[in-house]
């Protein structure tokens, strides 16, 4: 059974190891922490299983609009559903401190992303050119309304 709780800055290396081997461009220790620390609006969140951080997802609130800026799941854990369990925590957090649309951006070319997100009613809205900087790929803007 995996369960999901907010992240604290002792949990920073552990999210690391998902961090690294999730993504081509992955952020720093020090961003992390520097989002916990010194960002108002971020809200982070990890799912563990048997005491091991497998995933984690940060959100932004700034007033009624929540922004995720990355989710993800170490690749071990992948396709048992965790994604979609900690997509969904968030998203009800975000209800809970009031927004009433969230969106975020997500590689074209991450298909199995898009259709989860598609689940939760996400849709496109726009196009975000050379998004990413490990490969100039574009990102494709999804939202919905949380209300």
């Amino acid at each position: 059974m995996a369960t999901i709780r907010r992240m604290t800055k002792n949990d920073v290396g552990a999210v690391m190891e998902v961090e690294k081997a999730s993504f081509a461009v992955p952020w720093s220790e020090e961003t992390f922490e520097k989002e916990m620390e010194d960002n108002p609006y971020a809200y982070y969140y990890v799912v563990e299983k048997q005491d091991e951080i497998i995933g984690y997802c940060g959100l932004w609130l700034i007033i009624d609009e929540a922004h995720v800026t990355n989710i993800a799941i170490h690749p071990d854990h992948r396709g048992n559903k965790y994604g979609e369990r900690l997509f969904r925590h968030t998203c009800n957090e975000a209800i809970e401190h009031g927004a009433i649309q969230l969106s975020l951006e997500v590689r074209v070319s991450n298909t199995a992303a898009q259709h989860m997100y598609r689940k939760f009613g996400m849709v496109p809205g726009g196009i975000r050119k050379r998004y990413y900087s490990d490969n100039g790929e574009d990102a494709l803007v999804m939202w919905v309304g949380l209300k």
